[in-house]
């Protein structure tokens, strides 16, 4: 069995190696992410290697962009106006597909690496990324309102960008490094990675990677979603309780 096993990778090996374009063969250090009460933040690595066409390295060798994506959601955007004194919400707008993370990593500057038509198709970079804006907003609103966004989601280390910070060894083997907040959004997130070659893509795969809560928070998430009623009684027997204490706690000092 062990046999046939090694006769199989090395069959597979030789099968991509002998493709005519080269072959991504991706990973990432964890593909389960827990969230706990302590959690401060993770570190996913993406790595991976380049499987040349007969194993042969080009002089020229291809650059490497990694897009770690969150799961999409539907958002609006509010604009707050100074009216007499006060700020107040005026015009908005609603994204549908707004992913809850993005963060892309490149081994060179992206502007270096392909055109904008590429990186439109490929939403490679936060000024690419398809946000969906409602119909209805004229193209100078949602251009406002998109950098706004996207500008607030930087804010909350949810969108970023990392030009050259991709390392490539030897011209195969690749790492780059993402950094997740601890104000991650739960759910299914996908690691798209891309070879690049005179502005074009030449290889593309992709990993999935699930970010959930565990222990109480688990509990708490699933109990909002699945029995709301007593979720929400349950809150509110609890801030009862709570302030009861305080009181009774002050009163006796």
């Amino acid at each position: 069995m062990i046999r046939a096993l090694r006769l199989s990778i090395i069959a597979t090996f030789m099968l991509l190696t002998a493709a005519r374009e080269p072959v991504l063969v991706p990973d990432v250090s964890q593909r389960d992410v827990e969230i706990r009460y302590s959690f401060a933040g993770a570190e996913l690595l993406l790595f991976g290697a380049i499987l040349y066409p007969f194993g042969r390295i080009p002089s020229d060798k291809a650059d490497i962009a990694v897009i770690l994506r969150g799961p999409t959601q539907s958002i609006i955007v509010r604009e707050k106006q100074r009216v007499v004194g006060l700020w107040a919400n005026a015009e908005s707008t609603r994204f549908r597909s707004v992913p809850g993370f993005y963060s892309i990593a490149t081994s060179r500057p992206l502007d270096k690496l392909v055109d904008e038509r590429t990186s439109a198709i490929y939403e490679l970079g936060l000024g690419n990324i398809q946000l969906s804006p409602s119909s209805e907003a004229s193209p100078e609103e949602r251009q406002r309102f998109e950098k706004g966004l996207i500008e607030l989601m930087q804010k909350q280390q949810l969108f970023s960008e990392h030009p050259g910070e991709i390392e490539i060894s030897q011209g195969v083997l690749y790492r780059a490094k993402i950094a997740i907040p601890a104000r991650v959004p739960v759910g299914k997130y996908t690691a798209e990675t891309f070879l690049i070659k005179d502005g074009k893509i030449l290889s593309a795969a992709t990993r999935k990677i699930v970010i959930r809560k565990s222990g109480f928070e688990r509990f708490v998430a699933d109990s909002a979603v699945s029995i709301p009623l007593l979720y929400g009684l349950f809150a509110i027997a609890l801030s009862l309780g709570m302030g009861w204490l305080a009181g009774l706690i002050f009163r006796r000092f």
